[in-house]
């Protein structure tokens, strides 16, 4: 199949590109990004772009792909709510409706976070623009679309983008995983699980830690 992926600079985006560019399912990676990402690979081609709400000039690029794995996003931490909602919500939206239009038998697959509100509700504002960003997805005419909600992560061999406090968690993580199994898991196993329900579908559109590792262990 090939994919498109948002946010390859970033940690997630990453893990998620390298495991695709390895993985025997995956025959093309288009990668979205505004500075360019430094690696070759015979599956790998890259746009760069200044402004993610204007894409009209590359809609012909993003014909015939099987999927979107959405990894672009920012921490809300010092920013307040109108400028987070407009990179969390606004842009990841623009992406999703310029691909649905585009090719509605794609699966779109957003990179969210454990414990996203769906309410809109609560108190915590990071977790109402997540909640609203999932709920407005599904509405959208794609053939799947998932929440991906990952805990802790640990970061995957070989990658470049990971700032000291991951590389921390990464060190923690053999006994996280023991004492909290259900809040952590691998870059891998991420990625791995958005593969293959793009592959194969799941029964859930909202995709926690345990699913994730539920879907993995299948396949073992």
């Amino acid at each position: 199949m090939k994919v498109i992926i948002t946010g390859a600079t970033g940690m997630v985006g990453e893990g998620v590109l390298l495991e695709c560019l390895q993985n025997e399912n995956v025959s093309e990676v288009l990668i979205l990004n505004r500075k360019h990402f430094d690696l070759e690979h015979p599956k790998l081609k890259e746009i760069i772009l200044k402004d993610f709400m204007q894409l009209e000039n590359i809609h012909d690029a993003l014909k015939g792909y099987d999927a979107c794995f959405f990894c672009a996003g920012i921490s809300s931490v010092g920013l307040k709510e109108d400028a987070y909602r407009h990179i969390t919500y606004d842009v990841t939206m623009n992406v999703a409706k310029t691909l649905s239009s585009i090719n509605s038998s794609m699966t779109f697959i957003y990179v969210s976070g454990s414990g996203t509100d769906r309410s809109e509700k609560g108190k915590l504002m990071w977790a109402r623009v997540k909640g609203k960003t999932e709920n407005d997805l599904l509405k959208l005419p794609f053939k799947a679309v998932y929440n991906f909600r990952p805990g802790m992560m640990k970061s995957t061999q070989g990658q470049k983008n990971v700032k000291w406090g991951f590389k921390i968690m990464d060190a923690m993580y053999p006994l996280m995983n023991i004492l909290f199994p259900a809040f952590v898991s691998t870059l891998q196993e991420v990625a791995i699980a958005m593969i293959e329900v793009t592959l194969n579908k799941y029964s859930s559109a909202i995709i926690e830690v345990s699913d994730i590792k539920r879907i993995v262990k299948t396949l073992k």
